[in-house]
């Protein structure tokens, strides 16, 4: 399985999570955890997904997430979790 984690912040309003969670199903992103909260009206997402069976690279998901975020005023990005993983190692 190839995990990827993707976060989302911005001002909180409707829609957020449906609008991400849109994008990720049309590319066949499948969610496995997502955690957000509100701060004092400021939206906070993070989302593991596998990116196994998806129908674009990460390139093309960071694309569409972007463009997502865009429209929702959002800052949204996706990283593999395997680099994470590498670039936060002591």
């Amino acid at each position: 399985m190839q995990k990827a984690l993707v976060s989302v912040t911005g001002k909180d309003r409707p829609g957020i999570i449906a609008k991400v969670s849109t994008a990720l199903y049309e590319m066949n992103v499948n969610v496995l955890e997502i955690s957000q909260t509100i701060l004092d009206g400021y939206f906070t997402m993070l989302m593991i997904v596998d990116i196994t069976a998806a129908t674009a690279p990460i390139a093309d998901v960071a694309q569409r997430l972007n463009g997502v975020g865009e429209e929702l005023g959002e800052v949204i990005s996706i990283q593999r979790v395997d680099i994470f993983d590498a670039m936060h190692r002591i």
